[in-house]
């Protein structure tokens, strides 16, 4: 929905003076997106008073007066859900915010003392922060757009391990009996279609990460539409060339069009109208999730982060940029729930993290894009103990389990490097999930969103 012109003029002019900053918060499905929103805000709304934001200069120096919730440029998008967050939260027993169904956006102006005074310095400044939450499924479909639909079908068929293809078994001995050249049956793509879809939460449920196309787990509005009737073909080896002369009517004719059509009118525009627009970023990581789930499930989270990283538009910012054609000019990212392993264990946390982007993170570093690599908890969930075992002081956590039952735990050493076929054989990393801890005071408790914020936004509150 296109914004009033006085608002866009607004913006704009916010905008020329470096004062208006965007900022992407990206993750798969269940690294935390929602969680680390509803804390950024709380964070920023309590700062100066009970937050805990030693990290933050601007906070620790008593400068940060605080942030409010502005109304949202996009009147047509639905506002972050914050309240409902915080109430889930602050319920008896707590519960963590409901995942996100659709997007969202919000506004928040901060207000500051700057550090230094002169004569053109106010003696209270601002920063607008616009913020958006989206479903993790929709973020998996921009890869899309770097195929055509006879390379995606062929990149789905390379990446099919043995516990993934289980999952899709019952599309699969339908799929691999099609004859592309036939003539399309609509009613069998349907069913296809469905089996396919199926067969994605299924992984999803698994601890899969690299899902495609993201709208079937997550449909909205375009559930049972046509659009989202298609799948990749498994075993192409005709050439491309041939498969695309074929008459429309085909079925490699009719998928190719359906692919070529989610493309354009569901993945573009997603891309245009959110991701390109960004200042800043945070790449959200569940990566002890999938250090949890096994191999096979690590793995994938590594190609399908390494798929999206391609997907952003990074690079230096200058006024024109931020006017017309904004950049991702810093990015950070962040392995979250950090509160699921002891502290003795986040350095590994962290040097996981930079070996599983390694390739990313050197394009990122080659192009001098400010880049940093941090592990977190934006909610917390479990309290540090130390425990005697053996005679002697073991580090260990204590949480409750979403079923309500008090534990002590040690979940494992996190290997430092990517980990090699003795670490599946012989590891006993594991951990449960965790109910958020109860919020004792209006700041929620976490681990590093001091030192996130003061990545991402710190530059611009001096």
């Amino acid at each position: 929905m296109r914004q009033p012109l006085s608002r866009e003029l607004s913006n704009m002019l916010e905008r020329s003076r470096d004062r208006q900053l965007r900022l992407a918060v990206t993750g798969l499905s269940q690294a935390g997106k929602t969680a680390f929103l509803t804390s950024l805000v709380n964070q920023l709304r309590h700062a100066g008073v009970e937050a805990q934001l030693d990290l933050l200069p601007v906070a620790r120096e008593g400068r940060l007066l605080g942030a409010q919730r502005l109304n949202q440029p996009d009147l047509g998008v639905p506002r972050f859900p914050y309240d409902p967050g915080m109430a889930s939260l602050r319920d008896t027993p707590p519960r963590w915010p409901e995942p996100t169904r659709g997007i969202s956006e919000l506004r928040l102006q901060l207000r500051y003392r700057p550090a230094q005074r002169g004569w053109f310095t106010p003696d209270i400044a601002h920063l607008t922060l616009d913020l958006f939450d989206y479903p993790g499924e929709w973020l998996l479909d921009l890869p899309l757009l770097q195929h055509d639909f006879y390379s995606w079908s062929q990149s789905q068929a390379q990446h099919e391990g043995p516990h993934r293809r289980a999952l899709f078994s019952e599309w699969l001995a339908e799929a691999e009996q099609l004859d592309p050249t036939a003539e399309a049956d609509e009613a069998q793509l349907a069913t296809l279609a469905d089996a396919y879809a199926l067969g994605l939460r299924r992984a999803k449920q698994a601890g899969f990460s690299d899902l495609q196309p993201g709208r079937f787990l997550l449909p909205g509005e375009l559930d049972g539409a046509p659009v989202l009737q298609f799948f990749p073909l498994p075993g192409l080896d005709t050439p491309k060339e041939t498969l695309d002369a074929l008459p429309e009517s085909s079925l490699y004719a009719t998928l190719a069009a359906r692919f070529r059509y989610y493309q354009q009118q569901v993945v573009r525009p997603f891309y245009r109208d959110h991701f390109r627009r960004f200042d800043r970023q945070i790449v959200l990581v569940d990566v002890l999730g999938a250090l949890n789930a096994g191999p096979e499930r690590f793995e994938d989270l590594s190609r399908a982060l390494q798929q999206l990283m391609k997907s952003f538009d990074y690079g230096k910012r200058s006024l024109l940029t931020r006017l017309f054609a904004p950049k991702i000019d810093r990015l950070a990212i962040a392995a979250t729930k950090a509160d699921h392993v002891t502290p003795d264990q986040h350095t590994h946390v962290v040097q996981l993290l930079e070996a599983l982007l390694a390739e990313p993170l050197k394009d990122l570093r080659f192009a001098d894009i400010p880049v940093k690599a941090l592990s977190l908890a934006a909610i917390r969930a479990t309290e540090a103990r130390e425990v005697l075992h053996d005679g002697k002081r073991t580090p260990a956590l204590k949480g409750t389990t979403l079923e309500g039952e008090d534990v002590l735990v040690y979940p494992g050493d996190v290997p430092s490097r990517l980990p090699k076929a003795d670490f599946w054989q012989q590891q006993g990393f594991d951990f449960p999930s965790f109910r958020p801890l109860p919020a004792d005071s209006e700041a929620l408790p976490h681990i590093r969103m001091d030192a996130a914020i003061d990545w991402l936004i710190g530059d611009k509150l001096t």
